[in-house]
């Protein structure tokens, strides 16, 4: 099954640099390029593509709030944020506002086509290092987002609460299976379940969870 990707960015260096990238691998297509957070809420709905490659950074409507707009539709249209992270404060927005991961634009391109390739399928990306520094990032700077009270994790399990942790840090499916030692099908089970009971689209809303119900903190 080919892949739908739309590129949302005003750099059209990035974009060309990405069309032609996507070019040589059949599996992924370019449905359409926006410059702006508009034009890319706009192309979700009359294209409705598997992927929107987002920036956050544009002009007028920023990628946050395109973001919000499109996962908040009745498509099935998944976001995946690619930003520089250093620089980007607005990154833990991005993810609450949707999106099914992000990527810093340092990333080796092969990673970026693999990234687009997990979102597609329905799974989220966030790399473990990433998922640190995120946090100590958010721990810095209270005002950014409300946490949410103890009593939302207050239903699960003390298995799911451990997995909840774990993903919470940055693990996959394998290395909670490690750490907990069951298998990787009981894992994926567990993490399962959470999407169910939170109410969670992905791994990156589960994350999300984990530190403002104080499950996970900044890094020491």
């Amino acid at each position: 099954m080919t892949v739908r990707i739309v590129l949302a960015d005003d750099q059209p260096l990035v974009r060309s640099g990405l069309r032609v990238l996507v070019a040589d691998h059949p599996d992924l297509e370019i449905a359409g390029e926006a410059a702006t957070g508009a034009e890319a809420v706009r192309l979700a709905v009359d294209l409705v593509p598997d992927v929107v490659v987002m920036d956050i950074r544009m002009p007028g409507m920023d990628g946050i709030e395109a973001t919000r707009r499109i996962t908040a539709g009745a498509g099935t249209t998944r976001v995946l944020v690619l930003t520089t992270f250093d620089e980007d404060e607005y990154v833990y927005g991005s993810l609450r506002a949707g999106a099914s991961g992000f990527l810093v634009k340092d990333m080796a391109l092969d990673d970026i086509l693999a990234a687009i390739r997990v979102v597609a399928a329905g799974d989220a990306l966030i790399a473990p290092s990433v998922t640190r520094r995120l946090i100590a990032d958010f721990a810095g700077r209270p005002a950014a987002a409300p946490r949410r009270p103890a009593r939302a994790v207050e239903g699960l399990t003390e298995r799911e609460r451990e997995v909840l942790t774990l993903v919470g840090r940055g693990r996959s499916n394998t290395e909670i299976a490690q750490d907990l030692s069951i298998t990787v099908a009981t894992a994926k089970s567990h993490v399962s379940r959470l999407f169910t009971k939170l109410g969670a689209r992905d791994r990156v809303q589960l994350v999300i969870t984990a530190y403002e119900t104080g499950l996970v903190g900044p890094p020491e």
